[in-house]
């Protein structure tokens, strides 16, 4: 059974996706952009970009009731190729060892002043 996960943590989208879902003891992260919880878009520095998008992350993985150490894979969508090494820089702040599996994708982003977007799925069982 898929359950929603609610958080007021990150900021309601006018778009058809639910942020957190829950499937047994796996839990799903929409893709999540540098909108804080009081929907102000992050553009201005790209490290404060990446910083807003992990936040949204950590926020529903934390509403899942896990933390970022459950994390078992994540996909970073960058804007282009020079982002790698800052996005690095800041996701090393969230994340260490062993590092979730990740891909990285070079892509245009839905909305053309974002430069990075991230999903990720994390192990949280239900019993946790």
């Amino acid at each position: 059974m898929i359950k929603e996960i609610v958080t007021d943590r990150i900021a309601p989208l006018e778009v058809p996706l639910t942020h957190v879902v829950r499937a047994g003891d796996y839990v799903y992260l929409s893709g999540q952009i540098a909108v804080r919880a009081d929907g102000t878009l992050v553009t201005n520095d790209f490290a404060e970009e990446t910083r807003a998008v992990l936040e949204n992350l950590k926020a529903g993985v934390e509403a899942a009731g896990g933390t970022l150490a459950d994390v078992c894979k994540t996909t970073v969508f960058l804007l282009n190729a020079t982002l790698f090494d800052p996005m690095n820089a800041v996701y090393r702040e969230y994340f260490a060892k062993p590092y979730p599996a990740r891909a990285t994708i070079v892509a245009p982003l839905s909305n053309p002043d974002l430069r990075i977007e991230i999903e990720a799925v994390a192990y949280i069982p239900e019993s946790k």
